[in-house]
C-alpha cells in the first residue's frame, strides 16, 4: 500500500534538525564548562546551571517535536491570541512581585522556582502575526494605511515595551524582523526607509542622553582604553577569543570563566567556547548556524503557500539575527548589548522559543511536495491499473 500523503510519515528537512540538535548539544557542554565555578560560588552547587539548562533542553525537545507534528496552518488562528498574550506578559514584567529584576533590568516573570523571559516569545509572536497578516493583505501591501501603518503600530508597541525593560538587543531583533518581512511582503521601500530613519534618529538621541549607553559606544570604539571600566567585558572577551588560537586550550581549560569574564555562560559563552576549542571550534558553530539559516531561507522559497513562506522567513530571522548580533558583539564588531546566542547561551526561555521555531520549520518542510515521490506514486498507480486489465 502506498504511503498516505497526509500521514505522519512525511519527510522533513533533516539538515535543519541535525544542525539545531548539534548546536543544542554543544550548548549544554559549554554551559557546563563555563558555569561550574560561578555556580559553586553563588549556589554551592557546581551543577546548578547545567541542571536547569538540561531540564529546559528536555522540555525544548518535546516542544520541537510538538511543533513538527502540528500542521503549521493551525497557527493562523492563534496569531492574534498569541500576540495578545505576549503583550500582556511584556506588561507584567514591570509589576512588582510578578516581574523580576536582574541588574536593574525588568525582563523576567517569576513562576515559582523558575523564570520566564517574555521578550523571547514576543519575537515568535510578532513573526507569526506578520506571516498571517501579510498573507491576508498580499494585494494591498503597497498602501500605507493597510500594508505599513498597522504593522508598524503593532510592532512599535512591542519594540517600545522590550526597549523599556531595557533589552535593546531583542528590540533591535524585533525591528529587523519586522522591516525584513515587510520588505519581502511588498511594502514600499520609501515607507520602510522613513520608519528606519526615524528609528535610528531616536536611538541616537537615546544614546546621547544616557551616559551608560555612551560609555558602551566609547568602549566599542576603543575597548583597550576603557578596559578597566565600561570596556572591561569586551576586553576580556577579546582576550579569551585570542587565547584560543587555532586549536584552543582544551575542554574545561578556560581561564576567562574564572571570574574574569562576566556572563561567561550567557551572552559571552562563545568567547569561552573559542578559548577552549579555538578557531576551528568557532568555525563549526558558524557552519551549523549557516546551514540552519540557509535551509530556513530555502524553505521560505519552497513553502507550499504564502503563509508557510512568510512564517519560515520570520522564524529563520528569529534564529539567525540574534546569532549574528551576539557573535558581532563578543568579537567587537557591534557595540556591547545583552543578547543571548541561540541554543548555546544559558537561558530556558530562549531555548524553548528557538526549539519551537525549529519544530515549526520542520513541519513546513514536511508539507513540500517532492517531485520524485509524486512520480513514484504515479507510476505505482499506473502499474496497478495495468495489472487489473490483464
Amino acid at each position: 500500500m502506498s504511503p498516505n500523503p497526509e500521514s505522519g510519515s512525511r519527510s522533513y528537512d533533516h539538515l535543519i534538525l541535525i544542525s539545531a540538535l548539534t548546536l543544542l548539544g554543544l550548548g549544554l557542554t559549554m554551559v557546563f564548562n563555563a558555569s561550574t565555578v560561578m555556580a559553586q560560588a553563588q549556589y554551592q552547587d557546581p551543577y546548578y546551571f547545567i541542571k536547569r539548562q538540561a531540564l529546559y533542553a528536555l522540555l525544548g525537545i518535546g516542544v520541537l517535536f510538538l511543533g513538527r507534528t502540528v500542521d503549521y496552518h493551525r497557527y493562523q488562528r492563534l496569531a492574534y491570541p498569541f500576540l495578545f498574550l505576549s503583550l500582556i506578559c511584556l506588561v507584567l514584567v514591570f509589576i512588582p512581585g510578578i516581574g523580576g529584576k536582574v541588574r536593574g533590568a525588568a525582563r523576567w516573570l517569576k513562576l515559582g522556582p523558575f523564570t520566564l523571559q517574555p521578550s523571547e516569545f514576543a519575537k515568535l509572536a510578532v513573526a507569526l502575526f506578520l506571516a498571517y497578516s501579510l498573507t491576508k493583505k498580499q494585494e494591498k501591501m503597497k498602501f500605507f494605511s493597510i500594508g505599513f501603518l498597522p504593522h508598524m503600530m503593532v510592532a512599535g508597541v512591542f519594540i517600545i515595551l522590550v526597549g523599556l525593560e531595557p533589552d535593546f538587543g531583542t528590540a533591535i531583533t524585533i525591528a529587523a524582523i519586522v522591516f525584513t518581512m515587510l520588505f519581502i511582503g511588498g511594502t514600499r521601500l520609501t515607507h520602510i526607509m522613513l520608519a528606519l530613519g526615524s528609528g535610528v534618529g531616536l536611538a541616537v538621541i537615546m544614546v546621547l542622553r544616557d551616559p551608560k549607553k555612551m560609555g558602551r559606544v566609547f568602549s566599542y570604539l576603543d575597548p583597550w582604553k576603557y578596559g578597566q571600566d565600561v570596556g572591561y567585558q569586551l576586553k576580556q572577551s577579546l582576550l579569551a577569543i585570542g587565547s584560543g588560537g587555532l586549536w584552543g586550550m582544551g575542554p574545561g581549560q578556560s581561564r576567562a570563566k574564572l571570574f574574569y569574564l562576566p556572563d561567561a555562560h550567557t551572552d559571552f559563552i562563545i568567547s569561552i567556547f573559542s578559548e577552549e576549542t579555538g578557531f576551528l571550534g568557532v568555525m563549526l558553530v558558524l557552519i551549523l548556524f549557516g546551514v540552519l539559516v540557509y535551509r530556513g531561507f530555502l524553505l521560505s522559497f519552497r513553502a507550499p503557500d504564502s503563509f508557510g513562506s512568510y512564517l519560515a522567513l520570520g522564524l529563520t530571522l528569529l534564529i539567525g539575527l540574534p546569532a549574528v548580533i551576539n557573535l558581532g558583539v563578543v568579537s567587537g564588531i557591534f557595540p556591547t548589548k545583552g543578547l543571548s546566542l541561540p541554543f548555546l547561551s544559558y537561558g530556558g526561555s530562549s531555548l524553548l522559543a528557538n526549539l519551537l521555531a525549529v519544530g515549526i520549520l520542520l513541519n513546513i518542510s514536511s508539507r513540500i511536495k517532492r517531485p520524485g515521490l509524486t512520480m513514484r506514486r504515479g507510476e505505482e498507480k499506473q502499474g496497478n491499473v495495468g495489472g487489473g486489465s490483464g
